[in-house]
Protein backbone atom coordinates (compact mmCIF):
# COMPACT_ATOMS: atom_id res chain seq x y z
CA UNK A 1 0.00 0.00 0.00
CA UNK A 2 1.05 3.66 -0.32
CA UNK A 3 3.58 5.18 2.07
CA UNK A 4 1.64 8.41 2.89
CA UNK A 5 -0.66 6.36 5.12
CA UNK A 6 0.47 5.46 8.61
CA UNK A 7 0.79 1.87 9.85
CA UNK A 8 -2.67 1.89 11.42
CA UNK A 9 -4.30 3.26 8.26
CA UNK A 10 -2.36 0.77 6.16
CA UNK A 11 -3.66 -2.05 8.33
CA UNK A 12 -7.23 -0.87 7.87
CA UNK A 13 -6.79 -0.54 4.13
CA UNK A 14 -5.23 -4.00 3.88
CA UNK A 15 -8.07 -5.50 5.90
CA UNK A 16 -10.70 -3.75 3.80
CA UNK A 17 -8.97 -4.89 0.62
CA UNK A 18 -9.08 -8.51 1.78
CA UNK A 19 -12.79 -8.20 2.63
CA UNK A 20 -13.91 -6.35 -0.50
CA UNK A 21 -11.67 -7.70 -3.24
CA UNK A 22 -10.98 -11.22 -1.99
CA UNK A 23 -13.23 -14.06 -0.83
CA UNK A 24 -10.94 -16.40 1.09
CA UNK A 25 -12.34 -15.55 4.52
CA UNK A 26 -15.84 -15.97 5.99
CA UNK A 27 -16.08 -12.20 6.47
CA UNK A 28 -15.23 -11.54 2.81
CA UNK A 29 -17.75 -14.11 1.65
CA UNK A 30 -20.38 -12.64 3.95
CA UNK A 31 -19.71 -9.17 2.56
CA UNK A 32 -20.13 -10.37 -1.03
CA UNK A 33 -23.31 -12.29 -0.21
CA UNK A 34 -24.87 -9.25 1.52
CA UNK A 35 -23.79 -7.05 -1.40
CA UNK A 36 -25.36 -9.39 -3.96
CA UNK A 37 -28.57 -9.60 -1.92
CA UNK A 38 -28.78 -5.79 -1.85
CA UNK A 39 -28.15 -5.59 -5.58
CA UNK A 40 -30.97 -8.04 -6.28
CA UNK A 41 -33.25 -6.20 -3.84
CA UNK A 42 -32.55 -2.84 -5.49
CA UNK A 43 -33.31 -4.25 -8.94
CA UNK A 44 -36.50 -5.84 -7.60
CA UNK A 45 -37.60 -2.47 -6.20
CA UNK A 46 -37.18 -0.81 -9.60
CA UNK A 47 -39.09 -3.63 -11.32
CA UNK A 48 -41.98 -3.49 -8.85
CA UNK A 49 -42.10 0.30 -9.11
CA UNK A 50 -42.71 -0.07 -12.86
CA UNK A 51 -45.97 -1.96 -12.16
CA UNK A 52 -48.68 0.71 -12.22
CA UNK A 53 -50.81 -0.37 -9.26
CA UNK A 54 -47.78 -1.16 -7.09
CA UNK A 55 -46.12 2.12 -8.02
CA UNK A 56 -49.28 4.02 -7.13
CA UNK A 57 -49.65 2.25 -3.77
CA UNK A 58 -46.02 2.04 -2.64
CA UNK A 59 -44.26 4.58 -4.83
CA UNK A 60 -42.94 6.60 -1.90
CA UNK A 61 -41.52 3.49 -0.23
CA UNK A 62 -39.85 2.44 -3.47
CA UNK A 63 -38.43 5.94 -3.87
CA UNK A 64 -36.74 5.99 -0.47
CA UNK A 65 -35.58 2.39 -0.74
CA UNK A 66 -33.90 3.17 -4.04
CA UNK A 67 -32.14 6.20 -2.55
CA UNK A 68 -31.05 4.09 0.42
CA UNK A 69 -29.53 1.46 -1.86
CA UNK A 70 -27.84 4.15 -3.95
CA UNK A 71 -26.23 5.78 -0.90
CA UNK A 72 -24.95 2.42 0.31
CA UNK A 73 -23.51 1.55 -3.10
CA UNK A 74 -21.98 5.03 -3.38
CA UNK A 75 -20.24 4.62 -0.02
CA UNK A 76 -19.07 1.16 -1.04
CA UNK A 77 -17.55 2.53 -4.27
CA UNK A 78 -15.80 5.33 -2.34
CA UNK A 79 -14.33 2.73 0.02
CA UNK A 80 -13.10 0.71 -2.95
CA UNK A 81 -11.42 3.83 -4.33
CA UNK A 82 -9.91 4.63 -0.93
CA UNK A 83 -8.23 1.25 -0.41
CA UNK A 84 -6.64 1.07 -3.86
CA UNK A 85 -3.32 2.72 -4.62
CA UNK A 86 -4.37 3.49 -8.19
CA UNK A 87 -8.16 3.85 -8.16
CA UNK A 88 -8.45 5.31 -11.67
CA UNK A 89 -7.15 2.04 -13.04
CA UNK A 90 -9.96 0.27 -11.25
CA UNK A 91 -12.61 2.73 -12.46
CA UNK A 92 -11.52 2.06 -16.04
CA UNK A 93 -11.83 -1.71 -15.57
CA UNK A 94 -14.99 -3.72 -16.30
CA UNK A 95 -16.10 -4.02 -12.67
CA UNK A 96 -15.14 -0.43 -11.95
CA UNK A 97 -17.27 0.92 -14.78
CA UNK A 98 -20.18 -1.30 -13.72
CA UNK A 99 -19.87 -0.06 -10.12
CA UNK A 100 -19.91 3.53 -11.33
CA UNK A 101 -22.76 3.09 -13.79
CA UNK A 102 -24.79 1.26 -11.12
CA UNK A 103 -25.12 4.41 -9.01
CA UNK A 104 -25.36 7.02 -11.75
CA UNK A 105 -29.02 6.46 -12.78
CA UNK A 106 -30.40 7.42 -9.37
CA UNK A 107 -28.24 10.53 -9.18
CA UNK A 108 -29.22 11.40 -12.75
CA UNK A 109 -32.85 11.13 -11.65
CA UNK A 110 -32.37 14.54 -10.06
CA UNK A 111 -31.82 15.93 -13.57
CA UNK A 112 -33.58 13.45 -15.86
CA UNK A 113 -36.96 12.06 -14.70
CA UNK A 114 -37.26 8.32 -15.25
CA UNK A 115 -33.51 7.71 -15.38
CA UNK A 116 -33.77 5.40 -12.35
CA UNK A 117 -35.08 2.61 -14.59
CA UNK A 118 -31.55 2.29 -15.96
CA UNK A 119 -30.57 0.93 -12.55
CA UNK A 120 -31.29 -2.52 -14.00
CA UNK A 121 -27.63 -2.45 -15.06
CA UNK A 122 -26.88 -3.30 -11.43
CA UNK A 123 -27.68 -6.88 -12.30
CA UNK A 124 -24.22 -7.04 -13.89
CA UNK A 125 -22.74 -6.60 -10.43
CA UNK A 126 -24.17 -9.99 -9.51
CA UNK A 127 -21.29 -11.43 -11.54
CA UNK A 128 -19.36 -11.08 -8.28
CA UNK A 129 -21.13 -14.23 -7.14
CA UNK A 130 -18.54 -16.19 -9.11
CA UNK A 131 -15.91 -14.97 -6.68
CA UNK A 132 -18.08 -15.84 -3.66
CA UNK A 133 -18.70 -19.40 -4.86
CA UNK A 134 -15.04 -19.84 -5.82
CA UNK A 135 -16.04 -20.21 -9.45
CA UNK A 136 -13.60 -17.66 -10.84
CA UNK A 137 -12.34 -20.28 -13.27
CA UNK A 138 -15.68 -19.88 -15.07
CA UNK A 139 -15.05 -16.14 -15.32
CA UNK A 140 -11.67 -16.97 -16.78
CA UNK A 141 -13.32 -19.27 -19.29
CA UNK A 142 -15.74 -16.48 -20.13
CA UNK A 143 -12.78 -14.24 -20.81
CA UNK A 144 -11.46 -16.89 -23.18
CA UNK A 145 -14.66 -16.52 -25.18
CA UNK A 146 -14.34 -12.73 -25.21
CA UNK A 147 -10.69 -12.95 -26.30
CA UNK A 148 -11.64 -15.38 -29.07
CA UNK A 149 -14.44 -13.06 -30.21
CA UNK A 150 -12.07 -10.08 -30.32
CA UNK A 151 -9.49 -11.97 -32.37
CA UNK A 152 -12.06 -13.27 -34.85
CA UNK A 153 -14.04 -10.05 -35.32
CA UNK A 154 -12.41 -9.30 -38.69
CA UNK A 155 -13.60 -12.60 -40.16
CA UNK A 156 -17.02 -12.30 -38.54
CA UNK A 157 -17.41 -8.71 -39.78
CA UNK A 158 -16.54 -9.79 -43.33
CA UNK A 159 -19.03 -12.63 -43.05
CA UNK A 160 -21.82 -10.36 -41.77
CA UNK A 161 -21.07 -7.81 -44.47
CA UNK A 162 -21.39 -10.53 -47.12
CA UNK A 163 -24.68 -11.67 -45.59
CA UNK A 164 -25.92 -8.07 -45.65
CA UNK A 165 -25.11 -7.82 -49.36
CA UNK A 166 -26.97 -11.07 -50.09
CA UNK A 167 -29.96 -9.94 -48.02
CA UNK A 168 -30.12 -6.62 -49.86
CA UNK A 169 -29.87 -8.26 -53.29
CA UNK A 170 -32.57 -10.84 -52.54
CA UNK A 171 -34.78 -8.14 -51.02
CA UNK A 172 -34.47 -5.94 -54.11
CA UNK A 173 -35.22 -8.92 -56.34
CA UNK A 174 -38.36 -9.90 -54.41
CA UNK A 175 -39.48 -6.26 -54.29
CA UNK A 176 -39.38 -6.19 -58.09
CA UNK A 177 -41.23 -9.50 -58.48
CA UNK A 178 -43.95 -9.32 -55.84
CA UNK A 179 -47.07 -7.14 -56.19
CA UNK A 180 -47.96 -4.51 -53.61
CA UNK A 181 -50.77 -6.61 -52.14
CA UNK A 182 -48.14 -9.13 -50.94
CA UNK A 183 -46.85 -6.47 -48.55
CA UNK A 184 -43.53 -5.70 -50.26
CA UNK A 185 -44.21 -1.99 -50.54
CA UNK A 186 -40.58 -0.86 -50.21
CA UNK A 187 -37.06 -2.24 -50.29
CA UNK A 188 -36.53 -1.75 -46.50
CA UNK A 189 -39.62 -3.91 -45.84
CA UNK A 190 -38.26 -6.47 -48.29
CA UNK A 191 -34.92 -6.39 -46.42
CA UNK A 192 -36.82 -7.12 -43.21
CA UNK A 193 -38.48 -10.10 -44.92
CA UNK A 194 -35.12 -11.34 -46.24
CA UNK A 195 -33.50 -11.18 -42.79
CA UNK A 196 -36.44 -13.04 -41.17
CA UNK A 197 -36.31 -15.67 -43.91
CA UNK A 198 -32.51 -16.04 -43.89
CA UNK A 199 -32.49 -16.57 -40.13
CA UNK A 200 -35.36 -19.09 -40.56
CA UNK A 201 -37.47 -17.24 -37.99
CA UNK A 202 -40.44 -17.04 -40.35
CA UNK A 203 -42.89 -14.64 -38.68
CA UNK A 204 -45.27 -15.03 -41.59
CA UNK A 205 -46.42 -11.40 -41.57
CA UNK A 206 -44.99 -10.88 -45.07
CA UNK A 207 -44.74 -13.76 -47.56
CA UNK A 208 -44.26 -13.95 -51.33
CA UNK A 209 -47.33 -15.01 -53.32
CA UNK A 210 -45.79 -15.51 -56.76
CA UNK A 211 -44.07 -18.78 -57.75
CA UNK A 212 -40.81 -16.93 -58.44
CA UNK A 213 -40.93 -15.18 -55.08
CA UNK A 214 -41.60 -18.47 -53.30
CA UNK A 215 -38.66 -20.07 -55.10
CA UNK A 216 -36.44 -17.23 -53.94
CA UNK A 217 -37.73 -17.73 -50.39
CA UNK A 218 -36.75 -21.39 -50.54
CA UNK A 219 -33.28 -20.47 -51.76
CA UNK A 220 -32.85 -17.86 -49.02
CA UNK A 221 -33.88 -20.35 -46.31
CA UNK A 222 -31.44 -22.97 -47.60
CA UNK A 223 -28.66 -20.38 -47.63
CA UNK A 224 -29.61 -19.41 -44.09
CA UNK A 225 -29.10 -22.98 -42.87
CA UNK A 226 -25.81 -23.36 -44.72
CA UNK A 227 -24.15 -20.15 -43.53
CA UNK A 228 -24.75 -20.74 -39.81
CA UNK A 229 -21.67 -22.96 -39.68
CA UNK A 230 -19.32 -20.28 -41.04
CA UNK A 231 -19.05 -17.91 -38.02
CA UNK A 232 -19.38 -20.88 -35.67
CA UNK A 233 -16.32 -22.54 -37.19
CA UNK A 234 -14.26 -19.34 -37.09
CA UNK A 235 -15.21 -18.64 -33.49
CA UNK A 236 -14.64 -22.24 -32.39
CA UNK A 237 -11.13 -22.22 -33.85
CA UNK A 238 -10.28 -19.06 -31.91
CA UNK A 239 -11.71 -20.53 -28.70
CA UNK A 240 -9.52 -23.61 -29.06
CA UNK A 241 -6.51 -21.38 -29.65
CA UNK A 242 -7.37 -19.34 -26.54
CA UNK A 243 -7.72 -22.45 -24.38
CA UNK A 244 -4.30 -23.67 -25.46
CA UNK A 245 -2.76 -20.28 -24.71
CA UNK A 246 -4.53 -19.74 -21.36
CA UNK A 247 -2.02 -18.98 -18.65
CA UNK A 248 -3.79 -16.49 -16.43
CA UNK A 249 -4.76 -16.39 -12.77
CA UNK A 250 -7.49 -14.41 -10.98
CA UNK A 251 -5.31 -12.77 -8.32
CA UNK A 252 -6.57 -9.27 -7.52
CA UNK A 253 -4.07 -6.39 -7.64
CA UNK A 254 -3.95 -4.32 -4.41
CA UNK A 255 -3.19 -1.25 -6.49
CA UNK A 256 -5.99 -1.18 -9.04
CA UNK A 257 -8.09 -4.30 -8.39
CA UNK A 258 -7.27 -5.83 -11.77
CA UNK A 259 -7.64 -9.62 -11.56
CA UNK A 260 -6.18 -10.96 -14.80
CA UNK A 261 -2.48 -11.70 -14.56
CA UNK A 262 -0.19 -14.39 -15.81
CA UNK A 263 0.18 -17.15 -13.25
CA UNK A 264 3.88 -16.38 -12.74
CA UNK A 265 3.40 -12.61 -12.65
CA UNK A 266 4.81 -10.73 -9.67
CA UNK A 267 3.75 -7.24 -10.71
CA UNK A 268 0.38 -5.99 -12.00
CA UNK A 269 0.35 -5.63 -15.78
CA UNK A 270 -1.94 -2.59 -15.49
CA UNK A 271 -0.29 -0.47 -12.80
CA UNK A 272 2.94 -2.25 -11.85
CA UNK A 273 1.97 -2.90 -8.22
CA UNK A 274 3.71 -5.78 -6.39
CA UNK A 275 1.17 -8.61 -6.24
CA UNK A 276 2.48 -10.78 -3.41
CA UNK A 277 1.05 -9.25 -0.22
CA UNK A 278 2.85 -11.81 1.96
CA UNK A 279 6.37 -10.72 1.00
CA UNK A 280 7.81 -7.22 0.49
CA UNK A 281 8.60 -5.90 -2.96
CA UNK A 282 12.33 -6.55 -3.53
CA UNK A 283 12.55 -3.47 -5.77
CA UNK A 284 10.84 -1.14 -3.30
CA UNK A 285 12.92 1.66 -1.90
Amino acid sequence: MSEPFGPAAEGVRTRLFQVIFESDTPLAKGFDIVLIAMILASVLVVMLDSVNHLGAAYGEWFYWLEWGFTLIFTIELLVRIYILDKPMRYLRSFYGMIDLVAILPTWLMLLIPGAQTLVIVRLLRVLRIFRVLRLMQFVGEGRLLVDALVRSWHQIFLFLFTVFLLVTLFAALVYMIEPDEAGFTSIPIAVYWAIVTLTTVGYGDIVPITPMGQAISTLVMLIGYSIIAVPTGVFSAEVIRSIRADRYSDQACPGCGHDRHEKRARYCLKCGTWLDEETPDPNAR
